[in-house]
């Protein structure tokens, strides 16, 4: 094996790529972490303006992040204890009492994440930045021992291992070559922050409408949470340049007033709706995590958890190829990751893409089936059991950072 740079190059500092080196990291690897964007003005948490992007994350995603010492750094987090979901005529409430759990998620702000993910990093010596710097190009070398790294900054690198973490549009797997299959359902997500004049409840709120799905997601304070509202491209434009008591008003009357009047809302966003998968995950040297290799509807808020569990899952079969003296680097090893991923991440993206089609087909047949599905849930103890014991990832194939 001749000498390299560093053991794993990962592309892209956000969320799951940090996950991944803090992983990597632990175990003593020497890591180089590549960031094309400058480095952000320091985040004041302690302040009271809430990031306009929230995630839902899971009782797993919950256990990744504290073995690594970074949810103890969170300066604010917000549990939910209780799910709702309705259309017109059926629902179906989850409550973490049913299954013996304090929680069914946490919502938690991204700039709060990226902050103590920041501060994790910090502590290692073992981990090289290169920020603000692009990845050029990458080639195999001849006895395909490494990948070659150019930077734009003239610097060449040696690697045994490229992971791009970059995100959807992922500079690494479209110069690798690596094709994906993906969908654009023609919508938008309008998030923002928003003030009711009654109490969240510690719930997290789902309307399903036939233009899409309407969320109220809980903050720390009572009355305040974050909206992801899916809805046709042509409306999210008009809701978007709606004053902001028209848009209160469009607001209520979706949501059904659950929560009583919207007194008040601040900057709405939006963020087109597509799904994709790539065809594979790996190459000989090179591995695609999170939004890199999958992107997915926010209708349970599974996208980053699903990221997140790629990164302990590749972590995990690195860490154990390097301890039992095997190419970690190596396509045999790195299918092992793919092996373990690609199929339960293909389950959840293929399940949201049903979800929607199902709560937005208005035939008449169609919501009848839909509404006694829900309802049928609602009275199966045993079935709501399962379904929030796999939402949360307290079951299935999990790495050993999420158990």
């Amino acid at each position: 094996m001749q000498d390299i740079d560093y053991e794993i190059f990962i592309v892209g500092s956000g969320l799951v790529g940090s996950t991944l080196a803090c992983a990597l990291l632990e175990s003593g690897m020497r890591v180089a972490l590549v960031e094309a964007k400058p480095p952000p003005d320091k985040v004041d948490n302690n302040k009271n303006q809430i990031d306009l992007r929230t995630f839902a994350l899971t009782r797993a995603s919950e256990r990744i992040l504290t073995n690594l010492g970074i949810w103890d750094k969170f300066t604010r987090i917000s549990a939910f204890r209780e799910m709702y979901v309705w259309d017109a005529n059926g629902e179906v409430h989850f409550k973490s009492i049913e299954i013996c759990e304090p929680t069914l998620g946490y919502i938690v702000e991204h700039n709060v994440m990226q902050t103590a993910l920041s501060e994790r990093i910090a502590e290692f010596e073992n981990l090289t930045i290169y920020r603000p710097a692009k990845v050029e190009s990458f080639a195999l070398t001849k006895d395909e021992a490494a990948m070659q790294v150019h930077l734009d900054n003239g610097e060449i690198l040696t690697t045994r291992l490229l992971i791009s973490a970059e995100g959807a549009n992922s500079s690494i797997r479209r110069m690798a070559g690596i094709q994906y299959k993906q969908r654009d359902h023609g919508q938008q997500a309008i998030v923002a922050t928003v003030k009711t004049a009654e109490s969240h409840q510690e719930t997290a709120w789902q309307h399903f409408l036939p233009t899409g799905p309407l969320a109220f997601l809980p903050l720390s304070e009572p009355h305040t949470s974050s909206i992801v509202w899916s809805i046709d491209t042509p409306l999210a434009e008009q809701l978007l340049n709606l004053d902001k008591q028209a848009f209160h008003q469009e607001l209520e009357t979706s949501f059904a007033f659950k929560l009583g009047a919207v007194v008040e809302s601040g900057q709405r966003a939006s963020f087109p709706l597509q799904s994709r998968h790539v065809l594979n995950y790996v190459q000989t040297r090179l591995a695609l995590v999170g939004d890199a290799a999958h992107s997915i509807l926010p209708l349970a808020g599974q996208g980053l958890n699903l990221g997140l569990l790629d990164a302990a899952t590749l972590s995990e079969v690195i860490i154990n190829a390097k301890t039992k003296n095997r190419d970690f680097g190596s396509y045999r090893e790195l299918r092992r990751y793919e092996r373990w991923r690609k199929g339960e991440n293909l389950v959840m993206l293929k399940t949201m893409d049903g979800l929607k089609s199902l709560f937005g087909n208005d035939s008449a047949l169609v919501k009848q089936a839909r509404n006694l599905g829900l309802n049928l849930t609602n009275n199966s103890p045993a079935l709501k059991q399962l379904i929030m014991q796999y939402a949360m990832g307290i079951k299935g194939d999990l790495p050993r950072l999420a158990q």
